[in-house]
């Protein structure tokens, strides 16, 4: 009962905690130095009524003003995503329907974490956006899976939903992370624009990255101002988008997943509740099937105390070795689950050694009644038991 309620605790805790150290790394290649402005679902006053009208898109016009007008210094980089979810042609070869597409300007690169593969190609051109060049640059993940890795994919062609592009860059992997961020190609935000229909009503996020940290709550209340200048809002009205920092993403994720963990512990602690209950009954039936044994070494000398610390060193013995069974067995399970979502290896040591303190508290009061009734047993009475 106790391995198995740890091997669950320790299980989950151990995939989420795979989780959020893989949610950190791929966040941290945003850098802490950057925000983006967005369109977001409002909940209308501070009651916050569900029937609220959603925010109005952010526009393409907007986005340009925002990107020439915005004096702050930093790169401001325009972006967003026609197509969720697609399939990828190259010759007789084509990747699963699930390839995100996302259209960007020449800056997005500078911003955003990403770096071209050595001798892969190269990033969009401003000329490239002018001209709407039919041009796309490869996440890691799409170009193995049309090329593999004895293939040079540059200046080969491609489809992106029945329409041709020419490869001109391949990205540098991200590594396995939750957030699939390999599985996706690039195409500049002009192009996508002109050929997939649309693209007026989409709404399209601005990044603003600046020098440094300092800098960014300026930045942020600079882009404030100016954005309510784009959107044309009056004093009276409340912003209709919404300024997010990278911090703040990981933030609302790793709370998320946090809040997961506070309930597993919860459930795991109930678990182990039961467990105790259950030993000590076992333990009680020891006393029972050993108070003869108990006599015998009260008779020849043994005192309270030592009865008491043999009994809870046989509960603490059982707890611990359950335990220990547990929380390898957790471990292993949590990263079988971990590796389901392509995180690597990963071992909690916190939450082991606190597995193990849990065991040994656990062992403590599943076995200290048992001890105390055992200690106080009549020894002419436990001599005569059969």
């Amino acid at each position: 009962m106790i391995s198995l309620g740890l091997m669950a605790l320790l299980g989950i805790l151990t995939s989420v905690e795979a989780i959020k150290s893989s949610v950190n790394t791929n966040f941290a290649t945003l850098g802490s130095n950057s925000f983006n402005i967005r369109n977001e679902g409002n909940l209308d006053g501070d009651n916050g009524r569900e029937n609220a009208e959603p925010n109005p898109p952010i526009t393409y016009r907007q986005a340009e003003s925002f990107k020439e007008k915005y004096d702050f210094p930093g790169i401001i980089s325009i972006s967003y995503m026609p197509v969720q979810a697609t399939r990828v042609k190259a010759g007789d070869k084509e990747t699963n329907p699930n390839v995100s597409v996302l259209a960007v300007d020449e800056n997005y690169i500078s911003i955003a974490g990403y770096e071209i593969d050595e001798n892969k190609g190269r990033w969009f051109t401003k000329g490239e956006l002018e001209s709407a060049s039919r041009s796309v640059v490869l996440g890691n993940d799409v170009a193995e899976k049309l090329f593999g890795e004895k293939v040079d994919p540059l200046g080969k062609g491609l489809t992106v939903s029945n329409q041709s592009f020419r490869i001109i860059g391949v990205l540098k992997s991200k590594g396995s992370s939750i957030m699939s961020s390999d599985n996706i190609i690039f195409i500049p935000v002009t192009t996508s624009r002109s050929i997939f229909p649309g693209s007026e009503s989409s709404t399209f996020v601005i990044t603003v990255g600046v020098n440094g940290v300092d800098d960014l709550e300026p930045a942020i209340g600079t882009a404030t101002g100016l954005m309510r200048q784009v959107r044309k809002l009056d004093v009276r009205e409340k912003e209709d988008f919404a300024i997010m920092k990278s911090d703040s993403v990981i933030a609302i994720v790793i709370g998320i997943v946090s809040n997961i963990a506070i309930g597993v512990i919860f459930i795991g602690i109930v678990t182990l509740i039961g467990a105790a209950i259950g030993l000590m009954n076992i333990m009680l039936v020891q006393v029972n099937e050993r108070t003869r044994e108990i006599g015998i070494n009260m008779a020849i000398g043994a005192k309270q105390q030592t009865i008491r610390r043999q009994f809870l060193t046989e509960s603490i013995i059982i707890c611990l070795v359950g335990g220990i069974l547990g929380i390898i067995l957790g471990i292993i399970v949590g990263n079988i689950v971990a590796g389901i979502f392509n995180v690597t290896f990963f071992i909690p040591w916190g939450w082991v050694l606190g597995g193990i303190i849990l065991c040994f508290v656990t062992g403590i009061a599943a076995g200290y009644y048992p001890a105390v009734k055992a200690s106080k047993l009549d020894p002419i009475e436990a001599l005569r038991y059969e």
